[in-house]
């Protein structure tokens, strides 16, 4: 059943999708947390979902680099997400990028519904490709937020999460001491 408000007279479908997008050390998480926290105070029902292959900060909390957490589920795929958060007003779900194909049918349905979907990851991986579903999932999107680090080289917005360990596998779960944000110069040069 879908989701309206009164809104200026009207009624408003509340049901979209918004992803928040760029690379680590950009804010993603943060942004996703600050949206979350504020439909809480609205008194929506929020629920919040991540991988559970992502465990560097908490088996079951979202965390930020800086350690800023609030209680998320993690699930195995995306058609979890579906069948655990059809109840609630508000969706997000965090490292978007380590979800399976399905998570835009999932996001879609989910907006279908009524339920306002919060989506943050990597769109690009570490060398520049487009990463998992994210592509597909800012294509579908009512709402794309892309965030910047800085780079740490030269200062300029990064555009890349440049892996600065050993490595050829796609996913590999890191931090500041695995991937560093590079300016799309500073990355080139490293390619020299």
């Amino acid at each position: 059943m879908a989701t309206l408000s009164y809104r200026g007279g009207e009624m408003a479908f509340r049901g979209r999708v918004e992803v928040i997008c760029g690379s680590m050390f950009s804010g993603k998480t943060d942004e996703l947390i600050r949206r979350m926290k504020r439909a809480q105070f609205a008194h929506q029902k929020v629920e919040i979902f991540k991988p559970a292959i992502d465990t560097r900060y908490s088996e079951d909390d979202v965390v930020t680099h800086e350690g800023i957490s609030i209680p998320s589920t993690p699930v195995e795929n995306s058609a979890s997400i579906l069948l655990l958060g059809s109840n609630s007003d508000v969706i997000g779900i965090d490292e978007a990028q380590f979800f399976d194909d399905n998570l835009p049918v999932v996001c879609n349905q989910l907006a279908d519904k009524g339920i306002r979907v919060i989506v943050a990851g990597l769109d690009v991986d570490y060398m520049g490709k487009p990463f998992g579903p994210m592509p597909n999932v800012c294509a579908i999107a009512d709402e794309v937020q892309k965030v910047h680090a800085i780079c740490v080289k030269c200062g300029c917005q990064a555009y890349i999460s440049h892996r600065i360990v050993a490595g050829d596998k796609q996913v590999q779960l890191g931090d500041v001491n695995t991937y560093e944000p590079l300016c799309r110069l500073c990355y080139l040069k490293t390619k020299r």
